[in-house]
């Protein structure tokens, strides 16, 4: 992704929730980031590679969960001779290793990048990703453009209950060619969630600005659980760093 100044946020989107608001210039650096998230069959291999009994890949705070719980795969696999299973809405099925991976922690999506010599993208490269358009310099309302959602761009209410292949969804990539940024599962950023410069609450303090500060990770995108109306590149959703329940997964980014 190119480097420089992008408009993030909105100040118009009817839908905008406060912490979306207002719209502000912010700059990045040149980055790298993947074209899709990280699937079951990448984190197979940091598992295999002793990625849960290895301190230098996480942060203290993830080690100290991982010892404390016994962690050894996300939430809900567990090993059956020699297949990695999960259960999913009370069905067990072998892992799918094309399937973005789900319900990892924050604390696992940061251990993965490092193990790979990646690392999470900001909540601004995250953003620019999905939205900014080379061609025109504006930031678009969706990867795609300004239409709402369809089937064919990405995979959101609840039509599937699981995420789509890695890959899928070529109508909804960006502009730079990344995919499946809207829905699919929610994405870690490196971001602590902080408000925007100008924020201003509404329509009542404790939405947005009780949770701001370091103890709450930005989470981007969607998942397939979430309703269209309620999706939009600008939109920020936000969990303690500990959370494995959520459909959370994520992407990883490097600079250049």
């Amino acid at each position: 992704m190119p480097g420089g100044a992008f408009t993030m946020g909105t100040s118009a989107d009817p839908w905008a929730l406060d912490n979306e608001r207002p719209a502000h210039r912010r700059e990045v650096a040149d980055f790298f980031i993947d074209t899709s998230p990280v699937t079951c069959g990448d984190y197979e291999r940091f598992i295999e590679d002793g990625g849960y009994a290895e301190r230098r890949w996480w942060a203290p705070a993830g080690w100290e969960m991982v010892c404390a719980n016994g962690l050894t795969a996300p939430l809900f696999w567990r090993r059956d001779a020699g297949r990695w299973l999960r259960r999913r809405f009370g069905v067990t099925e072998v892992v799918p290793r094309d399937e973005p991976v789900l319900h990892v922690s924050w604390y696992e999506a940061d251990a993965y990048a490092r193990w790979a010599g990646r690392r999470l993208p900001t909540e601004s490269e995250w953003e620019k990703a999905a939205r900014h358009d080379p061609a025109s310099g504006r930031s678009l309302r969706y990867p795609w453009g300004d239409e709402d959602p369809a089937p064919d761009r990405a995979n959101l209410g609840q039509r599937h209950l699981r995420p789509a292949e890695a890959g899928a969804y070529a109508a909804g990539r960006s502009p730079l060619g990344v995919g499946q940024l809207i829905g699919d599962v929610w994405e870690w950023t490196s971001s602590d969630f902080l408000p925007y410069p100008g924020f201003v609450p509404f329509p009542y303090r404790e939405y947005s600005d009780v949770f701001f500060g370091p103890d709450h990770k930005v989470l981007r995108g969607g998942s397939f659980a979430v309703d269209a109306v309620a999706c939009r590149g600008t939109f920020r959703n936000w969990d303690l760093p500990v959370r494995r329940q959520i459909f959370s997964g994520f992407r990883t980014a490097r600079d250049v």
